[in-house]
């Protein structure tokens, strides 16, 4: 498609230039725009690779093609002016000199960015097109020395532009973080587009320098049949974040494989938690999943074998809770409003009042089932989370109340042919642990993404309590999924709610199916001194992130502006 547009944009451009002169048309066409652009656009990569740096293939042609769109409006401009003034306005070939300071500017700045961020490494890279264009215009009319003097300072002008352009967008970081922002674009393509080990070590690089150490736990709700386990619901105090799969993103999977299949099915909900206890490298998540493990293999002996169902204490509450023995499992959501984080102090409150007191255990989940951008969050000190704490201490007391002396029942199933993009669903898919206790079966289905699309909570709901008595839905907000369009991407935004309904009852049918008694074990590990990225840093990246795209969008108007004006001026002066 892009070598399509070359073709395109190429004979415009020579239209442009030289009609009514067929002939001219047509060699111009050939040998000022679309050899030199093809050129450049297969080039380029190989050269970006000598130079160190990295240029895709499809990058580089689209790039050469995006120079030539630039390069018409001018042309067209200029030959208009040409028309109507043809005394007082330069001919083609000072026109296209001319063009040479756009095309440099917009190379220089995307191979920059794109490929190595060194001026030195990218600047040959990025003369290829312009160069290339320069020759086929001077073959057809050789320049005079006033043209190529004109042409020097058109080129310099365009670099220079674009160095100042680099270096205004790159001051926020700079300010911020005393790093190049610029400079991890590169790796922040490698590591969405392919993973690349050493991307993604330059990008947690970036991290760690403004991680510091924090006191951690992971908690296990494990259920076992015939002696092994079937599955395990694994609640780390972790945020899975920042981005992609740096640091605790993409926690479900990482979490699972560490686990290992001794786990059973892991499932990963949500925890209280929020950006403050993002993880800045996989060294860190390897400790919260090395204690999980070891927490795994000394469980101990199993809860005492009273359930009761899943309950709501009040219309309206916040919380609902179900008990295995003397552990609470217990699920917070602000649903149908907008519910997201919950802060970690907020869960720690809770479970220093409510979980520690020698005859309840607490197993904590934010449901993360009802988005609306930049609202739901619960902070510590906030009348909502004071509501939330009451809501839990009615919830546990309900459940209580519920309580009965018998068998537990568990099933689990899943499904995971999910792709990001086009579902908006993590690795993980969809997964539900039906549960049978005090003569009513809940069914928790559980999505691998970034919450829920506000309103799809309460229908899909009412579809599993056709399959079970009670049921809920949670989402694990993995951060994997924002590494697609549409940044935050919430399940529901790319699948349907009907299609999200169908799946998620089929999946929980086949939970139910797989009842069968169980043990239950419960237990909670501490993991002390683990690197997060702390109070204030995701705020201060996203603020700095959103200066630099404001930096970068004004500095390109004015630079561009300046380059065209400078030039003008070198123009009528040479002219």
């Amino acid at each position: 498609m892009a070598v399509a547009g070359i073709f395109g944009v190429s004979a415009l451009l020579a239209i442009v230039l030289w009609w009514p002169d067929l002939r001219l048309v047509g060699e111009g066409f050939l040998v000022a725009f679309l050899v030199p652009a093809l050129i450049a656009g297969y080039a380029t990569p190989a050269l970006a690779r000598a130079l160190g740096g990295r240029l895709e293939l499809r990058r580089s042609v689209f790039l050469a093609l995006i120079v030539l769109l630039l390069e018409l409006p001018i042309a067209l401009v200029w030959r208009g002016a040409l028309m109507i003034w043809p005394n007082q306005t330069p001919g083609v070939v000072f026109l296209g000199a001319f063009l040479a300071g756009p095309a440099i500017w917009f190379r220089e700045m995307s191979v920059f960015g794109l490929s190595r961020a060194s001026h030195s490494r990218s600047l040959p890279a990025a003369l290829i097109q312009p160069l290339l264009g320069l020759v086929g215009l001077f073959v057809l009319a050789p320049p005079s020395l006033r043209v190529l003097v004109a042409t020097v300072f058109f080129l310099a002008i365009g670099f220079l532009c674009a160095v100042a352009l680099l270096r205004a967008a790159d001051r926020p970081l700079r300010r911020e973080f005393q790093s190049s922002g610029i400079s991890l674009i590169r790796p922040l393509l490698d590591h969405v587009g392919a993973r690349d080990p050493s991307a993604t070590r330059a990008l947690e690089a970036f991290f760690e320098k403004f991680s510091f150490p924090a006191d951690l736990r992971i908690s296990l709700l494990a259920f076992a049949r015939e002696g092994k386990i079937r599955a395990t619901v694994a609640l780390p105090t972790v945020h899975p974040g920042p981005f992609a799969a740096l640091g605790a993103s993409d926690l479900p999977r990482k979490l699972a494989q560490r686990l290992g299949p001794d786990a059973g099915t892991v499932l990963v909900p949500h925890t209280p938690s929020d950006h403050d206890l993002d993880l800045p490298n996989e060294a860190e998540v390897e400790k919260v999943g090395n204690a999980g493990r070891d927490l795994l293999h000394a469980l101990g002996a199993p809860v005492e074998a009273r359930g009761s169902p899943l309950v709501s204490p009040y219309a309206g509450s916040f919380a609902r809770a179900q008990l295995f023995g003397d552990v609470a499992l217990v699920l917070m959501t602000q649903a149908p409003a907008p519910t997201d984080d919950i802060a970690f102090s907020v869960g720690d409150r809770i479970d220093r009042e409510l979980g520690r007191d020698g005859t309840q255990r607490l197993a904590l989940v934010d449901a993360h089932n009802s988005y609306i951008e930049g609202k739901g969050d619960i902070t510590y000190g906030t009348s909502t989370a004071e509501k939330l704490v009451a809501d839990v201490r009615a919830a546990i007391a309900a459940a209580r109340a519920a309580s009965a002396p018998g068998p537990i029942e568990v099933g689990i199933a899943s499904r995971a042919t999910y792709d990001i993009g086009t579902n908006g669903i993590g690795p993980q898919g969809i997964q539900a642990l039906a549960v049978r206790a005090g003569g009513r079966t809940a069914g928790y289905v559980l999505i691998d993404g970034n919450n829920l699309v506000v309103g799809f909570r309460d229908p899909i709901v009412r579809a599993l309590e056709r399959v079970v008595d009670d049921a809920e839905i949670l989402t694990t907000d993995n951060h994997v999924v924002h590494e697609v369009d549409g940044g935050i991407n919430p399940i529901g935004e790319r699948l349907s709610l009907d299609a999200l309904t169908r799946e998620a009852t089929e999946v929980l049918e086949r939970a139910k199916a797989d009842l069968a008694p169980a043990e239950t074990f419960f237990g909670t590990k501490p993991v002390p001194g683990v690197q997060v990225l702390g109070p204030g840093f995701t705020a201060r990246l996203l603020t700095s992130l959103g200066d630099t795209l404001s930096m970068f969008t004004n500095m390109a108007t004015a630079t561009f502006l300046l380059l065209l004006t400078s030039s003008l001026v070198v123009t009528f002066a040479l002219k």
